[in-house]
């Protein structure tokens, strides 16, 4: 992966946010594919929105064809995890965080949420941040490397707020997967709010209205 800067799309609520959420999206898409959000969701302070695009690579399970994506998939399964990939990619999260408070926006102040691929790395890097965050937001996702998190979790976000939601119809990560995250997760004794509705690997309205709630209880 680059290690250039991501590129990202943002979306400021008011003229001076008071808080951040970086989004990530999925596999094969970019930025542009949760950005229509930062209009539905109302929040009673100003909001930083940013979606980075996730760097261009080859992606084993769709033959090698190149697209965004976080980190390789070789199976359906994810059996055998691209962790280098994992690791490249938080790395470049954590540049944003970075880039953030340097804006001046507190670590306390920013969520890191993700959809899929993207749910992945939020939780991935968001656990093992050194500094406590708002919040993470997991969709449609799973806990990789989940071997590793107990051994290379950050004592800074053991009480980080998690809301993880999940398709019952979901055909890509069954929600069984899912649900084995969330009780790994705890097990840890990490605060997870957890979800499930009616659909596939997307999002819904209900969804959205849920996200929206939970989103103004931890930035207020």
């Amino acid at each position: 992966m680059s290690a250039a800067p991501l590129e990202t799309i943002e979306i400021e609520t008011s003229r001076e946010p008071q808080a951040s959420v970086i989004w990530m999206h999925g596999l094969g898409a970019d930025g542009n594919d949760f950005a229509p959000l930062a209009d539905e969701i109302e929040l009673p302070i100003g909001v930083r929105y940013i979606f980075p695009h996730a760097p261009l690579m080859p992606v084993t399970i769709n033959g090698g064809y190149v697209m965004r994506a976080w980190y390789d998939i070789n199976d359906a399964a994810i059996r055998r995890e691209d962790e280098a990939g994992v690791r490249a990619s938080q790395q470049n999260v954590e540049a944003l965080l970075a880039r953030e408070t340097a804006r001046g926006i507190a670590a306390s102040r920013i969520v890191l949420a993700g959809f899929s691929q993207g749910g992945a790395i939020a939780l991935h890097t968001g656990l093992r941040h050194s500094e406590h965050l708002a919040g993470i937001m997991a969709l449609s996702t799973y806990v990789p490397l989940a071997d590793k998190l107990a051994a290379e979790a950050n004592p800074a976000n053991r009480t980080v707020p998690i809301f993880m939601a999940h398709g019952t119809l979901d055909p890509m990560i069954p929600v069984a997967r899912a649900q084995a995250s969330r009780d790994l997760l705890m097990k840890l004794d990490y605060k997870v709010q957890w979800s499930e509705y009616r659909m596939e690997h997307s999002v819904c309205p209900q969804e959205i209205a849920d996200i929206a709630v939970w989103l103004g209880r931890v930035l207020a």
